[in-house]
Protein backbone atom coordinates (compact mmCIF):
# COMPACT_ATOMS: atom_id res chain seq x y z
CA UNK A 1 0.00 0.00 0.00
CA UNK A 2 0.66 3.72 -0.89
CA UNK A 3 0.38 7.19 0.89
CA UNK A 4 1.31 10.21 -1.47
CA UNK A 5 2.07 13.48 0.07
CA UNK A 6 4.10 16.26 -0.90
CA UNK A 7 7.71 15.52 -0.86
CA UNK A 8 9.53 18.68 1.33
CA UNK A 9 12.61 17.47 2.12
CA UNK A 10 14.53 15.13 -0.01
CA UNK A 11 16.11 11.25 0.66
CA UNK A 12 14.98 7.81 1.11
CA UNK A 13 15.10 5.88 4.52
CA UNK A 14 13.65 2.34 5.80
CA UNK A 15 12.52 2.36 9.39
CA UNK A 16 9.70 1.48 11.29
CA UNK A 17 6.46 3.83 12.02
CA UNK A 18 5.62 5.98 15.13
CA UNK A 19 2.87 7.89 15.63
CA UNK A 20 3.35 11.11 17.48
CA UNK A 21 0.25 11.54 19.39
CA UNK A 22 -0.01 15.49 20.62
CA UNK A 23 -2.26 16.64 23.77
CA UNK A 24 -3.97 19.74 22.93
CA UNK A 25 -4.78 21.50 26.40
CA UNK A 26 -8.81 21.87 26.91
CA UNK A 27 -11.15 24.63 27.72
CA UNK A 28 -11.88 24.57 31.39
CA UNK A 29 -14.48 27.54 31.26
CA UNK A 30 -13.50 28.75 34.65
CA UNK A 31 -14.13 32.49 35.30
CA UNK A 32 -12.30 34.86 37.66
CA UNK A 33 -14.34 36.30 40.66
CA UNK A 34 -12.03 38.76 41.93
CA UNK A 35 -9.47 41.20 41.69
CA UNK A 36 -7.09 39.29 43.11
CA UNK A 37 -7.86 35.79 41.41
CA UNK A 38 -6.93 38.35 37.98
CA UNK A 39 -3.35 39.34 39.26
CA UNK A 40 -2.49 35.96 39.85
CA UNK A 41 -3.86 34.66 36.35
CA UNK A 42 -1.58 37.70 35.19
CA UNK A 43 1.39 36.79 37.30
CA UNK A 44 1.18 33.30 36.01
CA UNK A 45 1.05 34.09 32.44
CA UNK A 46 4.34 36.47 32.85
CA UNK A 47 6.14 33.75 34.77
CA UNK A 48 5.46 30.76 31.83
CA UNK A 49 6.39 33.75 29.27
CA UNK A 50 10.01 33.42 31.03
CA UNK A 51 9.95 30.13 31.18
CA UNK A 52 9.38 29.21 27.74
CA UNK A 53 11.82 32.20 26.49
CA UNK A 54 14.71 30.52 28.90
CA UNK A 55 13.62 26.99 27.49
CA UNK A 56 13.69 28.24 23.71
CA UNK A 57 17.25 30.38 24.62
CA UNK A 58 18.93 27.00 26.67
CA UNK A 59 17.53 24.96 22.46
CA UNK A 60 19.86 27.60 20.93
CA UNK A 61 22.78 27.13 23.53
CA UNK A 62 23.25 23.71 22.84
CA UNK A 63 22.22 23.71 19.42
CA UNK A 64 25.57 23.92 16.71
CA UNK A 65 26.05 26.94 15.07
CA UNK A 66 27.81 25.94 12.57
CA UNK A 67 25.32 22.86 11.62
CA UNK A 68 22.29 24.57 12.58
CA UNK A 69 22.25 27.89 11.25
CA UNK A 70 18.12 27.49 10.07
CA UNK A 71 16.91 25.99 13.36
CA UNK A 72 19.22 28.84 15.25
CA UNK A 73 17.21 31.48 13.38
CA UNK A 74 13.82 30.37 13.87
CA UNK A 75 14.04 29.21 17.30
CA UNK A 76 15.36 33.28 17.74
CA UNK A 77 12.34 33.94 16.07
CA UNK A 78 10.04 32.41 18.67
CA UNK A 79 11.99 34.18 21.46
CA UNK A 80 10.54 37.86 19.29
CA UNK A 81 6.99 35.97 19.02
CA UNK A 82 7.12 34.96 23.20
CA UNK A 83 7.60 38.20 23.89
CA UNK A 84 5.92 39.96 21.53
CA UNK A 85 3.62 42.83 23.28
CA UNK A 86 0.61 42.14 21.36
CA UNK A 87 0.59 38.62 22.18
CA UNK A 88 0.81 39.55 25.77
CA UNK A 89 -1.89 42.27 25.82
CA UNK A 90 -4.71 40.38 24.33
CA UNK A 91 -4.40 37.18 26.59
CA UNK A 92 -3.70 39.98 29.66
CA UNK A 93 -7.37 41.63 28.03
CA UNK A 94 -8.80 38.71 28.13
CA UNK A 95 -7.99 37.80 32.00
CA UNK A 96 -8.60 41.18 33.25
CA UNK A 97 -11.57 42.40 30.76
CA UNK A 98 -13.00 39.17 30.12
CA UNK A 99 -12.60 37.24 33.39
CA UNK A 100 -10.70 34.30 31.48
CA UNK A 101 -8.49 32.48 33.57
CA UNK A 102 -5.40 31.95 31.75
CA UNK A 103 -5.16 28.73 30.53
CA UNK A 104 -8.33 30.00 28.47
CA UNK A 105 -7.33 33.39 27.49
CA UNK A 106 -3.78 31.63 26.02
CA UNK A 107 -5.80 29.05 23.94
CA UNK A 108 -8.31 31.41 22.62
CA UNK A 109 -5.62 33.73 21.97
CA UNK A 110 -3.38 31.27 20.00
CA UNK A 111 -6.12 29.70 18.18
CA UNK A 112 -7.30 33.12 17.01
CA UNK A 113 -3.73 33.61 15.72
CA UNK A 114 -3.54 30.49 14.17
CA UNK A 115 -6.54 30.33 12.27
CA UNK A 116 -5.61 34.39 10.88
CA UNK A 117 -2.80 32.56 9.64
CA UNK A 118 -4.18 29.56 8.49
CA UNK A 119 -7.16 31.15 6.18
CA UNK A 120 -4.86 32.37 4.35
CA UNK A 121 -3.74 31.64 0.37
CA UNK A 122 -0.47 32.42 0.13
CA UNK A 123 1.41 29.41 1.20
CA UNK A 124 4.53 30.88 3.28
CA UNK A 125 2.15 32.71 5.20
CA UNK A 126 -0.07 30.50 6.24
CA UNK A 127 2.94 28.15 7.02
CA UNK A 128 3.75 30.64 9.80
CA UNK A 129 0.49 29.27 12.03
CA UNK A 130 2.61 26.21 12.92
CA UNK A 131 4.80 28.78 14.52
CA UNK A 132 2.17 30.50 16.76
CA UNK A 133 0.74 27.40 17.64
CA UNK A 134 4.55 26.17 18.85
CA UNK A 135 4.87 29.11 21.22
CA UNK A 136 1.26 28.46 22.31
CA UNK A 137 2.18 24.79 23.14
CA UNK A 138 5.15 25.70 25.30
CA UNK A 139 3.53 28.11 26.99
CA UNK A 140 0.18 26.00 27.94
CA UNK A 141 2.93 23.51 28.92
CA UNK A 142 4.22 25.85 31.71
CA UNK A 143 1.13 26.59 32.70
CA UNK A 144 0.31 22.91 33.00
CA UNK A 145 3.78 21.41 33.78
CA UNK A 146 2.03 18.38 35.14
CA UNK A 147 -0.25 17.14 32.28
CA UNK A 148 2.59 16.92 29.90
CA UNK A 149 5.03 14.27 29.81
CA UNK A 150 8.66 13.60 29.67
CA UNK A 151 9.79 13.56 26.01
CA UNK A 152 10.12 10.11 24.63
CA UNK A 153 13.13 8.48 23.74
CA UNK A 154 12.73 6.82 20.32
CA UNK A 155 14.91 3.13 19.11
CA UNK A 156 16.93 3.57 16.14
CA UNK A 157 15.74 4.02 12.53
CA UNK A 158 12.13 5.23 13.39
CA UNK A 159 9.71 7.58 11.40
CA UNK A 160 7.99 9.83 12.91
CA UNK A 161 3.88 9.75 11.86
CA UNK A 162 2.01 12.81 12.75
CA UNK A 163 -0.83 15.07 12.24
CA UNK A 164 1.29 18.25 12.18
CA UNK A 165 5.01 18.86 14.08
CA UNK A 166 5.77 22.29 14.68
CA UNK A 167 9.43 23.61 14.49
CA UNK A 168 10.01 22.70 18.05
CA UNK A 169 9.45 18.90 17.65
CA UNK A 170 11.25 18.78 14.30
CA UNK A 171 14.27 20.51 16.01
CA UNK A 172 14.76 18.42 18.85
CA UNK A 173 14.95 15.55 16.61
CA UNK A 174 17.48 12.82 17.28
CA UNK A 175 18.92 12.34 14.33
CA UNK A 176 21.02 9.29 15.07
CA UNK A 177 17.46 7.48 15.73
CA UNK A 178 14.65 9.68 13.93
CA UNK A 179 15.37 9.17 10.48
CA UNK A 180 12.56 11.02 8.67
CA UNK A 181 8.62 11.70 8.87
CA UNK A 182 5.75 12.48 7.71
CA UNK A 183 2.90 14.64 8.44
CA UNK A 184 -1.09 14.81 7.26
CA UNK A 185 -0.98 18.51 7.11
CA UNK A 186 1.72 21.17 6.41
CA UNK A 187 4.19 22.36 3.19
CA UNK A 188 7.31 23.09 2.32
CA UNK A 189 7.73 26.83 3.05
CA UNK A 190 7.11 25.40 7.25
CA UNK A 191 9.73 25.90 9.38
CA UNK A 192 9.54 22.30 9.79
CA UNK A 193 10.39 21.48 6.94
CA UNK A 194 13.11 24.25 6.66
CA UNK A 195 14.75 22.72 9.43
CA UNK A 196 14.37 19.04 8.12
CA UNK A 197 16.24 19.84 4.94
CA UNK A 198 19.32 21.52 6.94
CA UNK A 199 19.20 18.31 9.59
CA UNK A 200 19.14 16.07 6.41
CA UNK A 201 16.42 14.32 7.42
CA UNK A 202 13.99 12.89 4.45
CA UNK A 203 10.14 14.35 5.18
CA UNK A 204 6.44 14.12 3.46
CA UNK A 205 3.58 16.49 4.81
CA UNK A 206 0.47 16.92 3.22
CA UNK A 207 -0.68 13.00 3.16
CA UNK A 208 -3.67 13.97 4.56
CA UNK A 209 -6.18 11.50 5.63
CA UNK A 210 -5.04 8.57 4.25
CA UNK A 211 -2.06 8.48 7.03
CA UNK A 212 -4.38 6.85 8.96
CA UNK A 213 -3.48 3.53 7.34
CA UNK A 214 -0.03 3.58 8.92
CA UNK A 215 0.31 1.89 12.21
CA UNK A 216 2.25 1.57 14.93
CA UNK A 217 5.28 -0.66 13.74
CA UNK A 218 4.47 -0.77 10.30
CA UNK A 219 7.66 -0.92 7.87
CA UNK A 220 8.04 2.06 5.50
CA UNK A 221 9.51 3.07 2.95
CA UNK A 222 9.65 7.14 2.82
CA UNK A 223 10.96 8.82 0.01
CA UNK A 224 10.91 12.51 0.37
CA UNK A 225 11.73 13.46 -3.12
CA UNK A 226 8.58 12.58 -4.98
CA UNK A 227 6.22 12.11 -1.58
CA UNK A 228 5.79 8.59 -1.71
CA UNK A 229 5.66 6.21 1.81
CA UNK A 230 5.46 2.67 0.67
CA UNK A 231 3.67 0.54 3.99
CA UNK A 232 5.15 -2.89 4.43
CA UNK A 233 7.05 -3.63 1.06
CA UNK A 234 8.02 -6.65 -0.06
CA UNK A 235 12.30 -7.75 -0.03
CA UNK A 236 12.07 -7.17 -4.03
CA UNK A 237 10.75 -3.32 -3.46
CA UNK A 238 13.36 -2.80 -0.56
CA UNK A 239 16.30 -3.51 -2.27
CA UNK A 240 14.83 -1.42 -5.40
CA UNK A 241 14.90 1.43 -3.25
CA UNK A 242 19.02 0.63 -1.35
CA UNK A 243 19.45 1.28 -5.26
CA UNK A 244 17.58 4.17 -5.41
CA UNK A 245 18.97 5.33 -1.83
CA UNK A 246 22.57 5.05 -3.23
CA UNK A 247 21.85 7.12 -6.31
CA UNK A 248 20.26 9.92 -4.15
CA UNK A 249 23.01 10.21 -1.93
CA UNK A 250 25.50 10.47 -4.85
CA UNK A 251 23.33 13.26 -6.43
CA UNK A 252 22.91 15.08 -3.36
CA UNK A 253 26.66 15.45 -2.71
CA UNK A 254 26.69 17.01 -6.22
CA UNK A 255 23.92 19.42 -5.27
CA UNK A 256 25.82 20.92 -2.02
CA UNK A 257 28.64 21.35 -3.73
CA UNK A 258 27.38 23.16 -6.02
CA UNK A 259 26.28 26.18 -3.23
CA UNK A 260 29.21 28.64 -4.08
CA UNK A 261 29.30 28.23 -8.18
CA UNK A 262 27.29 30.59 -9.95
CA UNK A 263 24.13 29.36 -11.82
CA UNK A 264 25.26 29.52 -15.56
CA UNK A 265 24.62 27.49 -18.06
CA UNK A 266 27.15 25.48 -20.63
CA UNK A 267 27.40 28.04 -23.06
CA UNK A 268 28.61 31.06 -20.59
CA UNK A 269 25.02 32.50 -19.51
CA UNK A 270 24.75 33.64 -16.31
CA UNK A 271 20.80 33.12 -14.47
CA UNK A 272 20.03 35.20 -10.90
CA UNK A 273 18.85 33.02 -8.62
CA UNK A 274 17.05 34.64 -5.69
CA UNK A 275 15.03 33.54 -2.77
CA UNK A 276 11.60 34.57 -1.54
CA UNK A 277 11.81 35.46 2.19
CA UNK A 278 9.19 37.08 4.49
CA UNK A 279 11.80 38.80 7.44
CA UNK A 280 15.38 38.54 7.86
CA UNK A 281 15.77 35.26 9.55
CA UNK A 282 14.61 34.13 6.07
CA UNK A 283 16.99 36.29 4.36
CA UNK A 284 20.31 34.45 6.74
CA UNK A 285 18.49 30.94 5.69
CA UNK A 286 18.38 31.82 1.99
CA UNK A 287 22.22 32.85 1.89
CA UNK A 288 23.10 29.52 3.29
CA UNK A 289 21.37 27.65 0.25
CA UNK A 290 23.14 29.82 -2.53
CA UNK A 291 20.70 32.77 -2.77
CA UNK A 292 22.01 35.58 -4.53
CA UNK A 293 19.75 38.07 -3.11
CA UNK A 294 15.83 37.74 -2.63
CA UNK A 295 13.41 38.50 -5.55
CA UNK A 296 10.49 39.01 -2.98
CA UNK A 297 10.66 40.68 0.60
CA UNK A 298 6.73 39.56 1.85
CA UNK A 299 5.62 43.15 4.09
CA UNK A 300 2.16 41.77 5.31
CA UNK A 301 3.77 39.52 8.28
CA UNK A 302 4.84 42.69 9.81
CA UNK A 303 1.44 43.93 9.60
CA UNK A 304 -0.31 41.25 11.02
CA UNK A 305 -0.84 39.49 14.57
CA UNK A 306 -1.49 42.86 15.72
CA UNK A 307 -4.32 45.21 16.93
CA UNK A 308 -2.43 48.59 14.78
CA UNK A 309 -0.66 49.48 11.92
CA UNK A 310 3.68 49.43 12.00
CA UNK A 311 4.63 52.86 12.92
CA UNK A 312 7.25 54.05 10.47
CA UNK A 313 10.55 53.54 12.65
CA UNK A 314 8.81 49.79 13.24
CA UNK A 315 8.76 49.59 9.73
CA UNK A 316 11.99 51.04 8.85
CA UNK A 317 14.30 48.95 11.44
CA UNK A 318 11.92 46.06 10.41
CA UNK A 319 13.79 46.52 6.44
CA UNK A 320 16.91 47.83 8.16
CA UNK A 321 17.48 44.32 9.07
CA UNK A 322 16.39 42.10 6.06
CA UNK A 323 18.63 44.43 4.19
CA UNK A 324 21.99 44.06 6.30
CA UNK A 325 21.17 40.05 6.75
CA UNK A 326 21.67 40.62 2.35
CA UNK A 327 24.66 41.50 3.03
CA UNK A 328 25.17 43.72 -0.15
CA UNK A 329 23.24 41.30 -2.69
CA UNK A 330 19.59 42.81 -3.89
CA UNK A 331 16.57 42.65 -1.91
CA UNK A 332 13.13 43.25 -3.93
CA UNK A 333 10.75 44.58 -1.75
CA UNK A 334 6.85 44.09 -2.27
CA UNK A 335 4.71 47.08 -0.86
CA UNK A 336 1.80 46.29 1.42
CA UNK A 337 -0.22 43.48 -0.11
CA UNK A 338 -3.61 42.56 1.86
CA UNK A 339 -7.06 42.14 1.24
CA UNK A 340 -8.16 38.69 -0.63
CA UNK A 341 -7.25 36.29 1.87
CA UNK A 342 -4.94 38.30 4.04
CA UNK A 343 -7.33 40.04 6.37
CA UNK A 344 -5.84 42.32 9.38
CA UNK A 345 -8.49 42.19 12.52
CA UNK A 346 -7.78 46.38 12.94
CA UNK A 347 -8.66 47.35 9.20
CA UNK A 348 -12.24 47.75 8.02
CA UNK A 349 -12.27 45.67 4.93
CA UNK A 350 -15.58 46.23 3.10
CA UNK A 351 -17.94 43.21 2.87
CA UNK A 352 -16.76 41.69 -0.66
CA UNK A 353 -18.76 38.71 -2.54
CA UNK A 354 -15.26 38.07 -4.10
CA UNK A 355 -12.21 40.03 -1.93
CA UNK A 356 -9.63 38.30 -4.58
CA UNK A 357 -11.34 40.42 -7.26
CA UNK A 358 -11.56 43.27 -5.01
CA UNK A 359 -10.28 45.61 -2.33
CA UNK A 360 -6.76 44.87 -2.22
CA UNK A 361 -2.88 45.36 -2.26
CA UNK A 362 -2.15 48.67 -4.75
CA UNK A 363 -5.95 48.94 -4.56
CA UNK A 364 -5.99 49.68 -0.92
CA UNK A 365 -2.62 51.72 -0.81
CA UNK A 366 -4.05 54.19 -3.38
CA UNK A 367 -7.12 54.50 -1.50
CA UNK A 368 -5.36 54.68 1.61
CA UNK A 369 -2.32 57.06 0.72
CA UNK A 370 -1.33 57.98 4.66
CA UNK A 371 -0.91 54.13 4.90
CA UNK A 372 1.17 53.71 1.78
CA UNK A 373 3.33 56.88 2.64
CA UNK A 374 4.39 55.61 5.83
CA UNK A 375 5.84 52.47 4.64
CA UNK A 376 7.19 54.06 1.22
CA UNK A 377 9.46 56.36 3.83
CA UNK A 378 10.01 53.16 5.78
CA UNK A 379 11.58 51.46 2.87
CA UNK A 380 13.30 54.65 1.29
CA UNK A 381 15.07 55.49 4.55
CA UNK A 382 16.42 51.35 4.84
CA UNK A 383 17.34 51.96 0.95
CA UNK A 384 20.75 53.65 2.48
CA UNK A 385 22.08 50.08 3.95
CA UNK A 386 21.96 48.22 0.74
CA UNK A 387 20.41 46.80 -2.44
CA UNK A 388 17.11 47.70 -2.23
CA UNK A 389 14.37 47.97 -4.57
CA UNK A 390 10.54 48.53 -4.24
CA UNK A 391 7.88 46.43 -6.27
CA UNK A 392 4.60 47.26 -6.26
CA UNK A 393 2.03 44.39 -6.66
CA UNK A 394 -1.22 43.89 -8.07
CA UNK A 395 -1.13 46.64 -11.13
CA UNK A 396 -4.07 46.33 -13.67
CA UNK A 397 -2.77 49.18 -15.36
CA UNK A 398 -0.68 51.88 -16.30
CA UNK A 399 -2.63 54.69 -14.26
CA UNK A 400 -1.82 52.74 -11.21
CA UNK A 401 1.86 52.62 -11.35
CA UNK A 402 1.68 56.78 -12.56
CA UNK A 403 -0.68 56.83 -9.56
CA UNK A 404 2.23 55.00 -7.21
CA UNK A 405 4.50 56.97 -8.32
CA UNK A 406 3.35 60.28 -7.52
CA UNK A 407 3.09 58.53 -3.99
CA UNK A 408 6.64 57.52 -3.89
CA UNK A 409 8.02 61.03 -4.87
CA UNK A 410 5.52 62.67 -2.00
CA UNK A 411 7.81 60.61 0.27
CA UNK A 412 10.81 61.15 -1.06
CA UNK A 413 9.91 64.80 -0.93
CA UNK A 414 8.90 64.56 2.81
CA UNK A 415 12.49 62.79 3.37
CA UNK A 416 14.58 65.43 1.64
CA UNK A 417 12.81 68.49 3.46
CA UNK A 418 13.50 66.98 6.36
CA UNK A 419 16.79 65.59 5.48
CA UNK A 420 17.10 62.21 6.05
CA UNK A 421 18.32 60.09 3.70
CA UNK A 422 18.06 57.24 1.20
CA UNK A 423 18.62 56.20 -2.35
CA UNK A 424 17.60 58.64 -4.68
CA UNK A 425 17.74 56.42 -7.42
CA UNK A 426 15.89 53.51 -5.89
CA UNK A 427 14.89 50.64 -9.07
CA UNK A 428 11.03 50.58 -9.16
CA UNK A 429 9.11 47.55 -10.46
CA UNK A 430 6.12 45.89 -10.40
CA UNK A 431 4.38 42.55 -10.77
CA UNK A 432 2.59 41.51 -13.57
CA UNK A 433 0.00 38.77 -12.09
CA UNK A 434 -3.24 40.42 -13.68
CA UNK A 435 -3.67 39.61 -17.39
CA UNK A 436 -4.46 43.22 -18.09
CA UNK A 437 -0.71 43.65 -17.03
CA UNK A 438 0.37 40.97 -19.02
CA UNK A 439 -0.84 41.97 -21.87
CA UNK A 440 0.57 45.42 -21.99
CA UNK A 441 3.56 44.90 -20.98
CA UNK A 442 4.87 46.97 -23.68
CA UNK A 443 3.38 49.86 -22.32
CA UNK A 444 4.25 49.44 -18.56
CA UNK A 445 7.78 48.70 -19.47
CA UNK A 446 8.15 51.84 -20.44
CA UNK A 447 6.73 53.04 -16.68
CA UNK A 448 9.35 50.78 -14.54
CA UNK A 449 12.90 49.58 -14.03
CA UNK A 450 11.63 45.67 -14.02
CA UNK A 451 8.83 43.37 -14.10
CA UNK A 452 8.22 40.45 -11.61
CA UNK A 453 5.62 37.48 -12.80
CA UNK A 454 3.71 36.13 -9.88
CA UNK A 455 2.66 32.80 -11.75
CA UNK A 456 0.33 31.93 -8.87
CA UNK A 457 -2.12 34.95 -9.28
CA UNK A 458 -1.53 35.21 -13.51
CA UNK A 459 -2.41 31.76 -13.72
CA UNK A 460 -5.56 31.51 -11.48
CA UNK A 461 -6.68 35.15 -13.02
CA UNK A 462 -5.69 34.18 -16.93
CA UNK A 463 -8.20 30.46 -16.53
CA UNK A 464 -10.46 32.03 -14.04
CA UNK A 465 -9.98 29.19 -11.50
CA UNK A 466 -9.81 29.36 -7.89
CA UNK A 467 -7.06 26.92 -7.05
CA UNK A 468 -8.06 26.68 -3.50
CA UNK A 469 -11.34 24.93 -4.82
CA UNK A 470 -11.44 21.73 -4.13
CA UNK A 471 -13.88 21.29 -6.80
CA UNK A 472 -12.40 22.75 -9.77
CA UNK A 473 -8.38 23.26 -8.69
CA UNK A 474 -7.59 20.80 -11.27
CA UNK A 475 -7.88 23.20 -13.39
CA UNK A 476 -5.38 25.27 -12.07
CA UNK A 477 -2.67 24.72 -14.53
CA UNK A 478 0.55 26.95 -15.04
CA UNK A 479 1.51 25.29 -18.31
CA UNK A 480 -1.94 25.70 -19.72
CA UNK A 481 -0.58 27.24 -23.15
CA UNK A 482 -2.50 30.29 -22.47
CA UNK A 483 -0.81 31.32 -19.32
CA UNK A 484 2.68 30.29 -20.81
CA UNK A 485 1.58 33.12 -23.43
CA UNK A 486 1.42 35.04 -21.62
CA UNK A 487 4.86 34.73 -19.46
CA UNK A 488 6.68 34.42 -22.65
CA UNK A 489 5.05 38.02 -24.18
CA UNK A 490 5.90 39.74 -20.38
CA UNK A 491 9.75 38.47 -20.98
CA UNK A 492 9.66 39.34 -24.41
CA UNK A 493 8.38 42.78 -24.14
CA UNK A 494 10.71 43.52 -20.80
CA UNK A 495 14.05 42.67 -23.44
CA UNK A 496 12.75 45.16 -25.67
CA UNK A 497 12.79 47.85 -23.57
CA UNK A 498 15.75 47.12 -21.76
CA UNK A 499 14.32 46.09 -18.39
CA UNK A 500 15.00 42.73 -15.88
CA UNK A 501 12.50 40.19 -15.90
CA UNK A 502 12.30 37.92 -12.73
CA UNK A 503 9.52 35.41 -11.76
CA UNK A 504 8.32 35.52 -8.17
CA UNK A 505 5.44 32.62 -8.61
CA UNK A 506 6.14 29.25 -8.21
CA UNK A 507 6.40 28.09 -11.05
CA UNK A 508 9.93 29.45 -10.95
CA UNK A 509 10.83 26.49 -8.29
CA UNK A 510 9.15 23.56 -10.22
CA UNK A 511 12.28 21.76 -12.32
CA UNK A 512 10.30 21.07 -14.81
CA UNK A 513 9.71 24.99 -16.16
CA UNK A 514 13.31 25.94 -15.47
CA UNK A 515 14.52 25.26 -18.86
CA UNK A 516 11.45 26.55 -20.48
CA UNK A 517 12.00 29.91 -19.24
CA UNK A 518 15.55 30.12 -19.39
CA UNK A 519 14.38 29.53 -23.19
CA UNK A 520 12.33 32.26 -22.93
CA UNK A 521 14.30 34.28 -22.35
CA UNK A 522 14.28 34.33 -18.51
CA UNK A 523 17.14 35.01 -16.50
CA UNK A 524 16.35 35.75 -12.56
CA UNK A 525 14.15 33.33 -10.81
CA UNK A 526 13.20 34.07 -7.01
CA UNK A 527 11.95 30.56 -5.34
CA UNK A 528 11.69 29.09 -1.50
CA UNK A 529 15.23 29.26 -1.05
CA UNK A 530 15.42 25.09 -0.69
CA UNK A 531 14.41 24.62 -3.90
CA UNK A 532 17.30 26.70 -5.27
CA UNK A 533 20.29 23.74 -5.18
CA UNK A 534 18.03 21.57 -7.43
CA UNK A 535 16.78 24.28 -9.88
CA UNK A 536 20.99 25.47 -9.99
CA UNK A 537 21.96 21.50 -11.05
CA UNK A 538 19.59 22.16 -13.83
CA UNK A 539 20.98 25.18 -15.16
CA UNK A 540 24.63 24.14 -14.59
CA UNK A 541 24.38 21.34 -16.65
CA UNK A 542 22.31 22.50 -19.47
CA UNK A 543 22.85 24.96 -22.45
CA UNK A 544 20.71 28.21 -23.16
CA UNK A 545 20.74 27.31 -27.08
CA UNK A 546 19.61 23.43 -25.95
CA UNK A 547 16.74 25.58 -23.74
CA UNK A 548 15.38 27.36 -26.66
CA UNK A 549 15.32 24.81 -28.74
CA UNK A 550 12.97 23.24 -25.99
CA UNK A 551 10.51 26.51 -25.66
CA UNK A 552 10.19 26.56 -29.41
CA UNK A 553 8.77 22.89 -29.22
CA UNK A 554 6.49 23.83 -26.54
CA UNK A 555 4.97 27.25 -27.82
CA UNK A 556 3.71 24.67 -30.65
CA UNK A 557 1.97 22.50 -28.45
CA UNK A 558 -1.63 22.51 -27.17
CA UNK A 559 -2.12 20.98 -24.34
CA UNK A 560 -0.57 21.32 -20.96
CA UNK A 561 -0.47 17.31 -20.19
CA UNK A 562 1.46 16.98 -23.82
CA UNK A 563 3.39 20.06 -22.81
CA UNK A 564 4.08 18.72 -18.45
CA UNK A 565 4.84 15.39 -20.22
CA UNK A 566 7.67 16.62 -23.04
CA UNK A 567 8.99 19.04 -20.36
CA UNK A 568 9.48 16.00 -17.97
CA UNK A 569 11.34 13.68 -20.13
CA UNK A 570 13.95 16.53 -21.03
CA UNK A 571 14.61 17.50 -17.64
CA UNK A 572 15.39 13.74 -16.75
Amino acid sequence: MRVNGIGVSPGIVIGKAHWLKRQRALLTGIVLQNDSDIATEIEKFNKAVSLSVAEVELMIGHSDAASDKEGLAIMETHIVLLTDPQISEDVIEKISQEKKNVNDAVIEVILNAVELFKSMNDEYLSARAADVQDIGDRLLKNLNPHSHSSTQQYPPDTIIIADDLTPSDTISMDVTRVIGFATQVGGGTSHAAIIARSKGIPAITGCGHELINIKDGDLLILDGQSGDIIINPDETVIEQYHVRRADWLAQNSQLHSLKNTPASTTDGINIKLFANIGNAVDMEQAIGFGAEGSGLLRTELLFMGRDALPTEQEQFEFYKAVVLKAKDKPVILRTLDIGGDKQLPYFNFPAEQNPFLGYRAIRICLNRPDIFITQLKAILRASVFGQLKIMFPMISGIEEVRAAKVILQQAKDELTTTGIAFDKNIPVGIMIEIPSAAITADMLAKEVDFFSIGTNDLCQYTLAVDRMNEQIKNLYDPYNPGVLRLIAYVIEQGHKNNIEVGMCGELASDPKATLLLMGMGLTEFSMSAAAIPQIKNIIVNNSLSAAKKIQQRVMKMDSSHIITAYLQEVTQ
